[in-house]
């Protein structure tokens, strides 16, 4: 769906810290002072290795951090105006499911294996809509046949562990936009899913997004599902924002040394960089929490590293377009 790049976004999220207390001296710091935006109708792609907090980002936006631990330590995420991170808990019930959704990694943990597929799916209904039941089951099977389920009238009646891995993956994308959100929030909805079963679910996703109107956020490792999928891309190490951009951007001209690690990891058919070899590989892991490093996070990674990478981390800085890195060899600041 094309959008309005003039129209004001569906969701903005500013600053945005994610807080963790250790028990000893002060929190670690998992999303620091993240800060996006996305629109009606757009797909924007958050990218980057596991432990980078890109799951995190999402828990933050829909405020399930495990309590007491977790907390938003700073920042704002505005939806449609209203601040998610200032409104009461029970507020905050209200806007999940219906305003703002999200589709887990895992079905199979998200659905109860207890209660039957149309029970789950219409209880959302019933929470947000106060409609009957008999009305709110109407809406399940509507929403099983515009996921493609066969035979929905069935489904409604069977249990989660009686369904393959791509039909309870269809299922929780019906529970995320029965009630029609604003907002989607996708953490990778395609993991542990064989290549059909997955560009089906991709299919799946844009063309109720199409239907729609739904701002989608897409969580992901894998750099094929970001080429078919995103407008915009937003690449994270660390909890930190290193590289943001269009998706023609990202692809044709990555500037941080952590995406083009990304980008060189990728596996090529047909020759070239990457067939009949080693993939190439970015040594190293991910800090954790309470081992970032000075300067820059990505420093003791990084084949371009200068002395004042490891004292002081770069900002976001522009590079043509919508194009910005945070970098000071690459983005041209040295």
């Amino acid at each position: 769906m094309a959008f309005d790049a003039a129209e004001a976004p569906v969701l903005v999220v500013d600053g945005l810290r994610t807080e963790f207390a250790t028990g000893e001296g002060p929190p670690s710091v998992a999303v620091h002072d993240l800060s996006f935006t996305v629109r009606r109708g757009e797909t924007l792609c958050i990218v980057g290795e596991s432990g980078c907090g890109k799951s995190l980002t999402a828990l933050s936006i829909l405020r399930l951090l495990p309590r007491p631990y977790g907390r938003i330590g700073a920042g704002r995420v505005l939806l449609d105006g209203q601040d998610l991170a200032q409104i009461s808990d029970a507020e905050m019930r209200a806007v999940r499911g219906r305003a703002i959704s999200m589709i887990f990694q895992e079905p199979m943990s998200s659905l109860n294996p207890v209660l039957t597929i149309g029970r789950q799916i219409a209880e959302t209904v019933m929470v947000h809509e106060q409609l009957d039941w008999s009305a709110c089951m109407g809406r399940a099977l509507e929403m099983l046949r515009q996921v493609r389920i066969p035979e929905p009238e069935r489904r409604l009646q069977e249990y989660p562990h009686q369904l393959s891995g791509g039909m309870r993956q269809r299922v929780m994308i019906a529970m995320a936009l029965v009630c029609r959100p604003r907002v989607l929030l996708a953490d990778e909805p395609t993991t542990a899913l064989d290549v059909t079963i997955q560009a089906q679910i991709l299919d799946l996703v844009r063309d109720l997004q199409q239907e729609t109107g739904t701002a989608v956020i897409l969580i992901t490792h894998d750099l094929g599902v970001v080429a078919e999928m995103a407008e915009r891309v937003l690449v994270m190490y660390a909890g930190n924002k290193v590289e943001e951009g269009s998706v023609t951007e990202i692809f044709d001209a990555p500037t941080h040394p952590y995406t083009r690690g990304l980008m060189a990891a990728m596996p090529h058919l047909g020759g070239g960089q990457g067939h009949r070899g080693r993939l190439n590989e970015i040594p190293g892991v991910v800090p954790a929490l309470h081992a970032r490093p000075p300067g820059c996070s990505f420093a003791p990674r990084c084949p371009l590293v200068l002395d004042k990478c490891r004292v002081e981390a770069p900002p976001l800085l522009g590079v043509g377009g919508t194009h910005a890195a945070a970098c000071w060899v690459t983005a041209g600041n040295a």
